[in-house]
């Protein structure tokens, strides 16, 4: 009976490490998010360019224009380039592959530059540092020290005349925007 209750505390205080070590991730790339950010809208829809919806997990507005990105949650060595359909990981004993994921970043890209029109559009998709592209990292992945570092905001002065400027087109871009259903539909 001691033996079972021991199990018991150990797996819960696995869970519980597990749990906290994700949670460190993602407040890592919240952070980051909140530092780039001049403005942002998360799980929203657009008009995508086959009149249709097109979810954005994450649409910020930034010193450099406006960015569109979409975050994976994978550690581990990642296998993919720009050019394959599948990319694959390797975690600790564990491999799975999953779809390309640039294609329909470009597509949200795409969706977004025609309601944006004047202001410049970046997309790319935010893996964690604890995910290694060390056979080489496809163009539109970014990994959040490199998301904070390029875009930084700049000094006050130079920030405000940004904001001046790219705030009209932010607020069509907002205008256009709808609650995501995925998020409606969870609430």
């Amino acid at each position: 009976m001691l033996a079972v209750a021991g199990g018991g505390v150990f797996a819960i205080a696995v869970l519980g490490a597990v749990w906290l070590w994700r949670r460190r991730k993602e407040g890592k790339l919240r952070s980051v998010l909140k530092a780039i950010a001049i403005s942002s809208q998360t799980d929203v829809t657009l008009p995508d360019t086959n009149r249709g919806k097109i979810h954005l997990e994450h649409l910020i507005f930034t010193a450099k224009g406006l960015l569109v990105l979409d975050v994976k949650n994978i550690s581990g060595v990642v296998f993919g380039s720009d050019a394959t359909e599948e990319w694959t990981t390797i975690d600790n004993a564990q491999r799975f592959s999953f779809r390309n994921p640039q294609p329909a970043l470009l597509d949200r890209v795409a969706a977004l530059k025609l309601v944006a029109r004047d202001i410049p559009v970046e997309g790319y998709v935010v893996f964690p540092a604890t995910a290694d592209f060390s056979k080489g990292r496809p163009s539109h992945v970014i990994q959040p020290d490199e998301l904070a570092e390029r875009f930084s905001k700049p000094a006050r002065a130079d920030l405000e005349r940004i904001t001046d400027a790219f705030s009209p087109q932010w607020e069509r871009v907002v205008a256009t925007c709808e609650p995501s259903f995925k998020l409606a539909a969870s609430a």
